[in-house]
């Protein structure tokens, strides 16, 4: 069977178990006081050309997301979100859990916009009654959405401007990062998302590490005691240094890009291949995750032999997949694929 459901279906990114092996037996500190977490912590703050950076490592994209939002956000507060988005569909109630509402509002191509923010926070405190509602107190997007698509740079500054002005920060979910920092037509800069957001994380899990995630507070604005917060969530890794080993190794020699560009480069071979077929494409995507509707007779046959995922049904007689390539998808996977379809 050929494998195009997710991004994560494989282990680990050769040159990180590399070094998870090479650096087995060395001796180092527990929960993230460990040297190659420094190390990591350093080169992040490098990359992103923010030196006051604080940076903690998480294991997984939905860890990283409540202890994000609830570390931020009052007990009376909640996180508006794009009705779409990870939080709102596919965290099982994470964010509620730990007693905070998710706010939907409407999206288009998967994308939270500025003006939808603005005239909700308008409308809320244009209501008499706001005291007695949850309060706003957070934004969050997915960049890449859960439809691959990408935010601009004017986009993302309109959004952090709306945020400046109710005095409520920009947080955003970096699960799948890599891969739109890759894309060849995004203005969209590391650099960028840390000097437009307050809190963001690089993830790892998605490109090939075998845990963890990069969460970043940007303005000084980690909150104290913080390790006391992660491991209220159950989130303190005592064996943090394999996150920090990863993330180190992702920020050396570029080969946290290297593997975005790598499966982009394979995702717009995909792409031509299914236009070439007469595949009709949901939305347009310019990351790795591409969307087509597909006859759910022809779906059938295709599941045969290629296993993608199912996104929504489209109508009656067709259905919404997803095909993802990843750090782990070979050119022998894409060229297989094209004498399948």
């Amino acid at each position: 069977m050929l494998h195009f459901e997710n991004d994560y279906n494989e282990g680990v990114h050769p040159e990180l178990l590399k070094a998870i092996v090479d650096t087995n037996e060395v001796n180092q500190a527990g929960y993230g006081l460990d040297d190659y977490t420094e190390q990591a912590i350093e080169k992040i703050r490098q990359a992103i050309d923010c030196p006051h950076a604080q940076v903690r490592f998480l294991a997984g994209g939905t860890q990283t997301n409540q202890v994000a939002i609830d570390s931020l956000l009052k007990s009376y507060e909640g996180v508006i979100s794009a009705d779409t988005g990870h939080i709102a569909t596919h965290e099982a109630g994470a964010i509620e859990f730990v007693g905070h509402k998710v706010i939907t509002l409407p999206q288009q191509n998967g994308k939270l916009s500025a003006k939808a923010v603005s005239d909700y926070l308008v409308d809320f405190y244009n209501d008499d009654t706001f005291e007695h509602m949850v309060f706003p107190g957070m934004v969050y997007v997915t960049h890449p959405t859960e439809y691959g698509t990408l935010y601009s740079k004017e986009e993302l500054t309109a959004l952090a401007s709306v945020c400046r002005q109710y005095e409520i920060p920009l947080f955003l979910d970096g699960a799948r990062l890599g891969y739109g920092l890759a894309a060849s037509d995004t203005d969209v800069t590391l650099k960028d998302i840390a000097e437009l957001c307050d809190v963001f994380y690089i993830g790892g899990t998605k490109l090939g590490a075998l845990i963890g995630e990069a969460l970043i507070y940007t303005k000084n604005n980690m909150p104290k005691h913080f390790s006391a917060i992660v491991k209220q969530h159950g989130a303190l890794l005592a064996k943090g240094r394999f996150i920090g080993l990863q993330f180190k190794q992702f920020f050396t020699d570029d080969l946290y890009l290297k593997i975005g560009e790598q499966a982009l480069n394979l995702a717009e071979q995909l792409k031509t291949i299914l236009k070439e077929k007469g595949y009709r494409f949901y939305l347009e995507s310019p990351t790795n995750q591409q969307f087509v509707i597909i006859e759910n007779k022809r779906l059938a046959k295709l599941q045969e032999k290629v296993v993608v995922s199912l996104w929504e049904k489209y109508d009656d007689h067709h259905t919404v997949v997803r095909f993802a390539t990843s750090w782990s998808t070979t050119q022998e996977d894409i060229d297989t694929l094209e004498a399948i379809l």
